[in-house]
């Protein structure tokens, strides 16, 4: 039983919601800077959504790394139980 690809699935899953977090927020920011730029009497609406979208996807990037670490866990149960059903030999004696 191979776990690698499991493991790198997992650190993949983490990495992509972090990733996909990051440039997510970055773009409500740019938005939101060009935005107030034009009209800077709304600045404080679009302030206020702004923070509201971030929370909202960081909340999201959230329950994806949570969701990540179970499966690594999970994952770490299926290792140690393969790991016990597997025999170990002994050596022989006067080698």
């Amino acid at each position: 039983m191979e776990f690698g690809l499991g493991y790198i699935g997992v650190g993949i899953a983490a990495g992509l919601a972090i990733l996909g977090a990051g440039l997510g927020i970055g773009r409500i920011g740019g938005s939101a800077a060009e935005g107030i730029s034009r009209q800077p009497d709304a600045a404080g609406k679009i302030q206020t959504a702004m923070i509201i979208s971030a929370a909202l996807i960081e909340g999201a990037a959230l329950f994806a790394i949570v969701i990540a670490f179970l499966a690594g866990g999970t994952l770490n149960n299926a290792v140690n139980k393969a790991a016990a059903k597997t025999e170990v030999s002994a050596p022989a004696e006067g080698k």
